[in-house]
């Protein structure tokens, strides 16, 4: 079944959440490239910093870890504590015209963590108190990571380490007044029902300095944005669930030529909840509540030595094919972490990802293709998802009628087709080196759209964003890519 592109003249989204004023605030923090720091001074910061902070990790074998070990029955591979996470095995199927069945190992973290940026403002504008943190995981090391980023397991003690910088900000309702705070999925494919809260909060008094953290506007946020595996994934998903709209009269992003033109006056519609849209917002969750109403998706938890086609080696659980990813373990020594050593198991992907949103322009304004995504971890099971979502890799050895929709279009882009792409990693606390390429591609064709996908704005899902459980982590994250471009 496919979806005809009816362009009307209504606005995109309902009135916003955030009063006007707020929105100001954050429309010109946005538009904001110098605040309390230059850009060239959060560069320098960023170079001491990733001088200083030392994290040293290294492979080894399972036997080596230490307070984790394998249930004598299940197989799960956990820590003494009980808490952290496990490493279980999860059975899915999908009925339907052409039913599938698998199973995989998958995380199983039952707690919901905090992910949270604290702002101020500073001569009339709004900065961000943004944190250079290294990860485990990271190919790179340091990245540019929200002012709290935390696990219960982190901030309720188990790990025996210090306190949590920055957390009564976010627990304390004296000391910050909310401007976002909402639940968010992780990877519905690597976790079971992962969840944390994303979280945006006004700081009440003065707020003490550490050197591992610095102020900075949205506006420089949102242009670092632009440089690969820089600003990690935690951050990325919070920046996505706060709307931000250029302010009147602000400029549009630079397109793949260097020029602002059309692409980009399209893009800066786009952020505006007034602009004219495919379809209204109550048609959209009409069409998506009635797939998940529709859908025949089912997962459940099994022990990880119920899990077919796995072997468990050494050092390393994977796949008999050798493609998805493999579960592997790392010691990890760290100088100013809460803890200053570990070892730990991590996800880790075999292959570089693509994420994609394939964009159009319908009546002048920027529409993104979006799929609701079937993933076995979803606590509803399925999510809006980019146009791709996948691990080329793992496709190669298809035919090409097989191979997940719209990835050859993507791949083959021309350059003045490219409105956003780099590389950026997920997140680098329980995934060892997980990369994608995330992208936006602009087509000037009318490609024919399955029923599963649907044209939207980026103002129509920043308001999703608002909820829970209508966008995944992929959708989230290229959404503020995306918007680091106007």
């Amino acid at each position: 079944m496919t979806q005809a592109i009816m362009s009307r003249k209504h606005p995109a989204v309902p009135p916003d959440s955030l009063d006007a004023p707020d929105l100001r605030r954050i429309a010109e923090s946005a538009a904001a490239d110098s605040g309390q720091l230059s850009l060239g001074d959060v560069h320098n910061w960023f170079e001491e910093r990733r001088k200083a902070i030392r994290m040293d990790v290294r492979r080894i074998s399972f036997a080596e870890l230490q307070r984790w070990g394998f249930h004598p029955v299940t197989g799960n591979l956990a820590h003494d504590s009980g808490r952290f996470f496990t490493i279980e095995g999860l059975r899915a199927r999908s009925e339907g015209p052409d039913p599938v069945s698998w199973s995989q190992p998958i995380m199983h973290q039952p707690e919901v963590g905090f992910l949270g940026i604290l702002v101020k403002e500073f001569d009339g504008v709004l900065h961000c108190l943004m944190q250079a943190k290294a990860e485990p995981g990271n190919g790179e090391g340091l990245q540019l990571s929200p002012t709290v980023q935390a696990t219960r397991s982190n901030y309720t003690g188990v790990h025996e380490g210090s306190a949590v910088r920055y957390l009564e900000y976010f627990t304390d309702p004296g000391k910050g007044r909310p401007l976002v705070d909402v639940l968010q999925s992780e990877h519905g494919s690597w976790f079971f029902r992962k969840r944390n809260r994303n979280l945006v909060v006004e700081a009440v008094g003065d707020v003490p300095e550490h050197e591992d953290y610095r102020w900075l506007t949205l506006g420089q946020v949102r242009r670092l944005l632009g440089v690969p595996d820089l600003v990690n994934m935690d951050t990325r998903t919070v920046l996505a669930c706060l709307p931000v709209a250029p302010p009147d009269g602000a400029g549009a992003g630079v397109a793949a030529d260097g020029s602002r033109g059309a692409a980009a006056a399209a893009l800066t519609a786009s952020l505006s909840a007034q602009a004219p849209a495919a379809h209204t917002l109550p048609e959209l969750l009409r069409w998506f509540n009635g797939l998940r109403a529709r859908s025949e998706v089912a997962a459940q938890l099994v022990p990880l030595t119920a899990v077919d086609g796995w072997v468990r080696d050494a050092d390393e659980i994977r796949h008999t094919s050798g493609r998805h990813f493999a579960i592997v373990a790392v010691s990890v020594e760290a100088g100013n972490r809460e803890v200053k050593g570990w070892t730990q198991p991590l996800l880790s992907p075999r292959g570089t990802g693509v994420v994609a949103f394939l964009a159009k322009r319908i009546d002048g304004v920027l529409h993104v293709l979006a799929r609701a995504h079937p993933e076995p971890g979803y606590v509803d099971l399925i999510e809006l998802a980019p146009t791709v979502e996948c691990v080329p890799d793992d496709h190669a050895h298809l035919p090409p009628e097989q191979r997940p929709r719209f990835l050859d279009q993507v791949l083959a882009a021309r350059p003045e087709q490219i409105l956003y792409d780099a590389v950026q990693s997920e997140e680098g606390g329980r995934f060892y080196r997980a990369l994608s390429r995330y992208l936006v591609v602009e087509t000037d064709e009318d490609p024919v759209v399955p029923d599963d996908y649907r044209w939207m704005t980026v103002a129509q899902v920043v308001t999703l964003l608002q909820h829970s459980n209508y966008c995944n982590i992929q959708a989230r994250s290229l959404i503020a890519c995306l918007q680091s471009v106007w």
